[in-house]
């Protein structure tokens, strides 16, 4: 525990006058009784009362000290943790094209993939983890991480009207995606370096294709784990129409043999996930990799603890006020 104002602990000196004052000067205020011989006072028995006669005064400086401590501002320590940990770094690659928004899984693909996704995330607490979503162009959502809190929350907040907005264009740049997700994995100097690549479309936007960007994953070491996801033939759509939403069939178009010959040229694995639980499989295949060692340093924020100071010198303050109103009331 860390004082943010130690100056203020010089108030503690105020107590030694005081203690001196009761001691010297206030006991001699005090009414007294003369008698010409107190022998037979010497040996009687004292009660209780007379032992804790000075206990109010011992709560009143309990309390004083306590207030002081408060206003120090005890605060508990800013601490860097810096461990070595085994684990691998991985990329996710997440396309979020309006066409995610089909429900042939539930409750949709996007809503599927982000909770496969979040599962995947906690199960692997020592790993480097990043987002790269995707539609007719990608960005990085999230750089590689270990606060997975941070991840998990910029995870949650992916949406697939991002699209629809016009922030970003529409389509399947898997590519662009891809490509996107290496650049992040280049300079890592982990063992193991994935990334976890899922669409529910074959590759129609970009400027790069995407065993282009596959041939780039494989130079620099990088395992692809393809996903695609959608059932066979046609999948359940809502369109808006007229203020309301209206249900249509679109056909499933996923380039399996593309996702599959990029998993292949860098020795990752093709997932063809027709519903939730097949998407799901992936993690047998991830907690098989590689594991490396990696420094982690973490930062744990201060906190103020002057509270139970306070709450101290109150309750202090109350039992002192209560024994001077019962038990040692003083009668004038």
């Amino acid at each position: 525990m860390e004082f943010a104002n130690k100056e203020y602990f010089l108030l503690l000196l105020l107590l030694i006058p005081y203690v001196l004052w009761f001691f010297l000067y206030r006991k001699r205020s005090e009414p007294t009784m003369r008698m010409s011989d107190t022998r037979a006072y010497l040996t009687a028995p004292k009660s209780w009362r007379v032992r804790i006669i000075n206990l109010p005064m011992l709560l009143r400086c309990m309390a004083f000290v306590m207030l002081v401590i408060a206003m120090a501002r005890p605060q508990t320590r800013n601490s860097w943790d810096n461990r070595t940990v085994e684990g691998i770094d991985i990329m996710l690659a997440m396309d979020v094209s309006t066409s995610m928004l089909a429900e042939d899984l539930k409750p949709n693909r996007i809503e599927a993939a982000k909770d496969v996704a979040a599962e995947f995330i906690a199960g692997r607490p020592n790993d480097n983890i990043g987002l790269t979503i995707f539609a007719g162009e990608a960005f990085t959502q999230c750089p590689m991480t270990t606060d997975h809190a941070s991840l998990l929350n910029l995870l949650n907040n992916v949406r697939t009207d991002i699209a629809a907005r016009g922030l970003i264009q529409d389509g399947t740049a898997v590519g662009m995606g891809l490509a996107n997700a290496v650049s992040r994995l280049k300079d890592s100097k982990a063992k193991s370096k994935v990334v976890i690549l899922l669409t529910d479309a074959s590759n129609n936007m970009g400027d790069l294709s995407p065993m282009t960007a596959a041939q780039i994953a494989k130079s620099l070491g990088i395992r692809v784990y393809t996903i695609g996801v959608g059932t066979n033939n046609v999948a359940r759509y809502p369109m808006t129409v007229a203020g309301g939403v209206q249900y249509v069939n679109i056909p499933v178009e996923i380039d399996t043999k593309t996702l599959s010959d990029i998993a292949a040229l860098t020795q990752g694995n093709f997932y063809r996930a027709t519903n939730n639980k097949e998407l799901k499989q992936i993690y047998q295949d991830i907690d098989k990799l590689e594991k490396t060692k990696m420094n982690v340093t973490r930062f744990s924020k201060r906190y103020d603890a002057y509270q139970p100071f306070c709450i101290a010198a109150l309750l202090l303050l109350l039992l002192e006020i209560l024994l001077r109103n019962t038990v040692l009331r003083r009668l004038p």
